[in-house]
């Protein structure tokens, strides 16, 4: 929210207080907390009839910094909040001297000057890192009586800022205004589904603002010189998290928030649908398997779209009597071909479903002030939500869905979750405007714990739209409605790379497009891009997304992309299990990996797939595609081609392939199965070297698809030789092989 006119006045109507000279400061064992009055204060009488901003520091986290600005504090606590994983044992160190206060956690340190103007400073050892100044803190009455509080932090020279959710618009926020809000806004609008309060800067540092409400980002579009985020109320607290790399400050956010969770091996193979509003019964799915295995392209999961249910009650869970007159039957016969099957699911409840009067006699349902329901017409008739602040109401949500589990279904689409009204009442009291966005937590929440508790952990995977911080832990993640042209593809991948850099293990796209039917050209290209990515699924609105639909290449197209994912599982999963473990997203924008590298910092129609294969979707007809490459010589895995960098490549591609190259002295592992995600990764894997150099020793681990440890090989590469040999685990044979840098 944008409070000033310029940068000398304020808007009509706008007061601010601003903290001067520091008055005193209080420290304990591992926080500090300072009193600065409003203005200079040269006598007694200067205390009387004048605010004081206080300002508390602490560390809830090892190299992270919490800051809270408050000014009046006898407000009513306010929930809910954001599920913090917050440690009190790390070293923390406070020291007051007669010029400063600081507190030192890791590498990183806040810095405050208690001797003229305001001046806190986060510093890396002896680097400054951001500043907050003189103007930088600011207690706001808008004209409407309005209070906010915002600080600002300085921005360095070319310093570029990434991440505050799935966003569709510029890749890089500099010069934006970024309203954290979960709506149904489409990708082709400056709204977004997945609405996430922390950005990621090119200069090695996060920033978290702990606010579940509505947080507004000025990123160098107020004052140009620094990025502001602001939130409605009398106290604002956010977390300051070293890197130095991009890589170690998303660590260090997920270890805050949450990591992803392992997903089932079957869930990176191929998705299909029936698509959203596309007439279907038991006869079109088997037609459209069967076409499937007869063109001999591999198939993992089914997916049921909103019209398995009968329209006007969505949702009641019921498959349609009409359409689906043998659904456990049905489900079986689907198993029986080896597939897994997803049902889309919402949060809200029409009028004509019968779970509406169960939810209203039991409470189960979110209610206006007055104690009625919550209700309207848009989605659906009489739609009423499901409050899962009550437990109860939770907990009769997860059953109504375990009724489906027990006959077969896998796992869940949970679409929506981005309609939250606010002028309503909770079970639990909480705050209307703080569980807008933190609803699609909740929601995401009760299914996926549900899976785990009736599949395993690792065996759970929903297909969400909504999220907000902290719903990385619930994956997977899809981009939601985008038009069906090379535009909408262009938009959709600034979107994934948004959200990776938000702390965001895994995503996914509508393969051709939501809106609108692609053309033959789009669909095929869009195919290369969405079986490169961490999950894959066919799905669009009116029109079904089958390969023959549009021509027999893509048949071809399809059959080769697929197989090759098959074929890098052992890759693909190792790069998951980082996510898992460390927080570092499967899809990488370019910056993570090559932090360094200047040109890197805008590059948003590429990205990294794990730690080393750089994918470039090729969003033009006529196969034209500029990617750039940094240092040393890559190789395409699909025809071998290799380039050297740095550098920029334009090339021209059929639909049978697309830059997808190996980093310089990568080992990638290729696994021995093409038709599907769920074998034996390490079993008769071939480890291929592209362009080593002498002496190179690389270790690659290659994950269990069960819960075994998995397997470690070590690969030696010398007098143009490499060999193998497994250091952990076990391994039904391998063999090497080497791609040399061209002479």
């Amino acid at each position: 929210m944008k409070f000033t006119d310029g940068y000398w006045q304020l808007r009509p109507g706008v007061t601010v207080l601003r903290p001067g000279a520091v008055e005193s400061v209080e420290p304990d064992e591992r926080s500090f907390t300072v009193f600065a009055p409003i203005g200079r204060i040269t006598g007694r009488g200067d205390t009387l009839n004048r605010p004081v901003v206080t300002v508390r520091f602490f560390s809830p986290a090892p190299g992270v910094v919490g800051v809270t600005v408050g000014h009046h504090h006898g407000g009513l606590p306010k929930q809910p909040r954001f599920t913090l994983a917050e440690a009190t044992d790390h070293p923390v160190q406070v020291e007051v001297t007669g010029l400063s206060a600081r507190l030192t956690t890791g590498e990183l340190t806040v810095r405050v000057a208690l001797t003229g103007p305001w001046q806190v400073d986060f510093l890396r050892g002896d680097r400054l890192v951001t500043s907050s100044t003189e103007r930088s803190i600011g207690v706001v009455t808008d004209a409407e009586g309005g209070k906010y509080v915002h600080d600002r932090l300085t921005l360095g020279v070319g310093e570029t800022i990434y991440g505050l959710g799935e966003r569709f618009g510029a890749y890089v926020k500099n010069g934006q205004t970024v309203e954290i809000w979960n709506a149904d806004g489409g990708t082709a609008s400056e709204q977004a589904y997945k609405n996430v309060p922390f950005y990621l800067s090119s200069a090695g540092y996060g920033v978290f603002v702990d606010h579940p409400e509505h947080v507004s980002f000025e990123v160098g579009s107020e004052v140009v010189s620094q990025t502001q985020f602001s939130v409605p109320g009398q106290s604002l607290t956010y977390h300051v998290i070293d890197g130095p790399s991009p890589k170690e400050v998303l660590r260090r956010y997920t270890a805050l928030t949450g990591r992803p969770a392992r997903v089932p091996p079957w869930s990176y193979g191929l998705w299909l649908s029936t698509s959203f509003t596309t007439s279907y019964d038991e006869k079109t799915v088997t037609e459209f398997i069967d076409g499937m295995a007869e063109r001999d392209l591999p198939l993992s999961v089914f997916h049921f779209d909103c019209f398995w249910m009968r329209q006007f009650h969505w949702v009641d869970f019921i498959w349609d009597p009409a359409t689906f007159p043998d659904p456990e039957g049905m489900l079986r016969r689907l198993h029986e071909r080896g597939l897994k099957v997803c049902v889309w699911i919402n949060p809200y409840i029409a009028q004509r479903s019968y779970l509406f009067e169960e939810g209203r006699q039991a409470g189960y349902l979110v209610r206006n002030p007055d104690g009625s329901i919550w209700q309207w017409d848009k989605w659906q008739a009489g739609m009423a939500l499901v409050d899962f602040t009550n437990p109860e109401a939770a907990r009769w949500y997860a059953d109504k869905l375990k009724v489906l589990l027990d006959m077969g279904v896998d796992c869940f689409k949970t679409d929506f979750g981005e309609r939250i009204p606010t002028e309503v009442i909770w079970h639990d009291g909480a705050d209307p405007q703080r569980m807008h966005n933190y609803y699609s937590y909740l929601y995401n929440k009760t299914v996926f714990e549900l899976l785990e508790a009736e599949r395993g952990t690792g065996e759970a995977v929903v297909f969400a739209r909504s999220a907000t911080a902290g719903g990385q832990q619930f994956p997977v993640h899809w981009g939601g409605d985008c038009e069906s042209t090379f535009v909408a593809m262009a938009e959709s991948l600034r979107g994934g790379l948004s959200l990776a850099a938000s702390g965001f293990g895994y995503w996914s796209h509508d393969i051709g497009g939501f809106e609108g039917t692609p053309d033959a050209a789009v669909f095929k290209r869009w195919i290369a891009f969405g079986m490169l990515s961490s999950h894959s699924r066919l799905h669009g609105s009116g029109s079904y997304r089958v390969p023959w639909a549009y021509d027999e290449e893509a048949v071809e197209v399809l059959r080769r992309f697929t197989r090759l994912k098959l074929s890098l599982m052992p890759y693909l999963a190792a790069a998951a299990d980082e996510a898992h473990r460390e927080g570092i997203p499967v899809m990488r924008p370019m910056i993570l990996e090559f932090p360094d590298d200047p040109t890197t910092a805008y590059l948003d129609r590429q990205y990294m797939l794990g730690p080393d294969l750089l994918v470039a979707p090729v969003m033009s007809a006529d196969g034209q595609v500029t990617y750039y490459v940094p240092a040393g010589t890559w190789t395409n895995l699909m025809t071998g081609a290799q380039v050297t960098g740095p550098g920029w490549v334009n090339e021209k591609h059929g639909f049978d392939t697309v830059p997808v190259l190996a980093r310089p002295g990568a080992v990638i592992p290729f696994g021995s199965v093409t038709d599907r995600p769920d074998y034996p990764w390490a079993d008769d894997v071939r480890l291929r070297l592209y362009a080593p150099t002498p002496g190179q020793r690389t270790r690659v681990r290659i994950p269990s698809p069960g819960d075994g440890p998995g397997t470690e090989f070590e690969v030696h590469y010398r007098d143009g030789t490499a060999t193998a040999e497994v250091v952990a685990g076990v391994s039904a044979g391998y063999r090497c092989e080497i791609t040399e840098v061209a002479r």
